[in-house]
């Protein structure tokens, strides 16, 4: 990502992250949204004020000029002077009056000759006004303009006053006042950067006042979010500390509230549960001593079943293989017990894991003959970890005989991998198999994909649970694939030490032939 694309993703972050940031942003724009239209309410009356005020100011100025240009015209002796010499001397004496000041200009144009005052350009007229005036009879006109000049003066901008001098005996004569709108302009410069000089004063004012009530707005949600994750984290006697009785207070009432209700019904469940694992417990001991009376004399029939009749025969054997199943049933649930009560520990040693697979396979082979299943181990000479090998070959077993009982007598493949941090081995099978959804469910307690399918193996339904938790117990981990149709496949992947950090599994939890899906 290049340097402009973090820079400009930083923003979106913070805003996705940071309400404070929203609330700031925000505030921010909505100032700048009020500075905006009042400024411009501000700059645009005051512009038209000043523009209706100069107007005003220069038609009676230009008015009052004008009266007397008609009255000296109107009272000479036009038979000593020509109209425009007459003409000439009433523009030169009014445009001296308005260089006092530098109020205006005059321009007057006639038939023969235009007469202006010294260095305006007879052009800075407009010819709109121009029109206006030969055809208005008397009144007074204005427009704006740019005052040029000829005699190499900067242009300003000006306002045209138009009227008309009625010479006796000649006709109409426009009159034309060109005011300078200079002092106009500056006053609104200034109104201009007033406006701005305000926004630039009150905009970082508004915005660390809105950060400081953010701030003081927030503050108890982050409390908030800090005690909720206290309490997540373990800490069920945290508590907000409240002050006033605000709404904000309010909210670290109900936090409180709701994290002593939350503590009071975790102890009850911790209670409950306490109880339900110790009654497992106690009856999976208590068990015990009865089960072995039976274990000894069902041991005794046995051994005998060939002296009994048929019936009898058959019944020690079924007593025989119920006893198995009790037996393994009462094992399981002691050791569910040890985990739940977080007792359960490793004995870790240094093994050969392909040695301590082989031996399992060698164990399961008679139930997999029994099953018209074959073994293979794929796997390379040697792989060495230090792991608990009576836990290690306990998931072997789970998940050999789980493998053999729903294989439908195909060939089920153990395969073995090793890298640098973990070693891992795969038992895959060609069978029923299961959904994708049943993937993480296999490991649930007592559950079965189909209660009415036959155990042929039997088991408690505790098997593969235990197995995950005995390869969790190693900080490793227990992953299963299945589709309907195409068996399944189970993975164990272990940290090379036992607790040690696992990284990334040698072997893949999806088969080879079947990566494509």
């Amino acid at each position: 990502m290049s340097r402009l694309g973090r820079v400009l993703r930083a923003p979106a972050r913070w805003w996705s992250r940071s309400l404070s940031f929203r609330v700031v942003t925000n505030s921010v724009l909505a100032a700048l949204a009020v500075f905006g239209v009042t400024g411009w309410l501000l700059v645009d009356q005051s512009t038209r004020g000043i523009l209706e005020a100069k107007t005003q100011q220069s038609v009676s100025e230009a008015s009052a000029v004008l009266e007397g240009m008609q009255a000296s015209l109107r009272d000479a002796d036009l038979r000593t002077s020509t109209v425009n010499e007459r003409l000439t001397l009433l523009a030169r004496d009014a445009a001296s009056r308005g260089n006092v000041g530098n109020q205006y200009e005059v321009v007057i144009t006639g038939p023969v000759s235009d007469i202006t005052s010294a260095g305006v350009d007879v052009d800075s007229v407009p010819e709109a006004i121009r029109e206006a005036v030969q055809e208005g009879g008397q009144d007074l006109f204005t427009t704006p303009t740019s005052i040029e000049f000829t005699d190499g003066r900067t242009p300003r901008t000006g306002l045209v006053v138009g009227g008309a001098l009625l010479a006796p005996g000649s006709g109409r004569y426009p009159v034309y006042f060109l005011f300078g709108m200079e002092q106009e302009e500056q006053t609104l410069q200034v109104v201009q950067r007033s406006a701005l000089t305000a926004a630039a004063v009150f905009l970082p004012l508004i915005t660390g006042l809105m950060y400081l009530i953010s701030l003081q707005a927030l503050r108890p949600i982050r409390a908030a979010r800090v005690t909720s994750e206290r309490i997540a984290a373990g800490h069920l006697d945290e508590r907000m500390q409240i002050r006033g009785s605000d709404d904000l207070a309010g909210l670290g009432r109900s936090m409180n509230h709701m994290a002593d209700e939350l503590g009071r019904k975790i102890q009850q469940l911790e209670n409950l549960s306490l109880v339900q694992r110790q009654f497992v417990s106690d009856v999976s001991h208590e068990l015990r001593t009865p089960l072995t009376t039976v274990r000894m004399a069902a041991d005794v029939l046995y051994d005998e079943r060939e002296e009994f009749d048929v019936v009898t025969r058959r019944s020690t054997e079924l007593l025989k293989g119920e006893l198995d199943r009790f037996e393994s049933l009462l094992t399981e649930l002691l050791e569910i017990s040890r985990f739940d009560a977080g007792a359960a520990e490793l004995q870790v040693d240094d093994v050969d894991l392909v040695s301590l697979v082989a031996a399992e396979v060698a164990a399961q082979r008679p139930l997999a003959d029994a099953n018209a299943t074959r073994l293979v181990l794929d796997a390379p000479e040697e792989v060495r970890c230090r792991v608990d090998p009576r836990r290690v070959r306990r998931i072997i077993s789970n998940l050999l005989s789980n493998a053999i009982e729903h294989g439908e007598g195909r060939d089920v493949v153990l395969t073995i991998g090793a890298n640098q941090t973990a070693v891992a081995v795969t038992v895959r099978d060609h069978g029923v198999g299961f959904s994708a959804a049943q993937a993480h469910q296999v490991f649930t307690r007592f559950w079965r994909a189909d209660p009415s399918r036959q155990r042929t193996v039997g088991g408690s339904g505790l098997g593969l649970s235990i197995a995950l938790e005995d390869a969790q117990l190693h900080g490793g981990w227990l992953n299963a694939w299945g589709r309907p149709g195409h068996g399944a496949q189970f993975r164990l992947t272990l940290p090379r030490d036992a607790g040690g950090e696992v990284g990334e599994s040698p072997l893949p939890v999806v088969p080879a032939e079947r990566r494509t899906w």
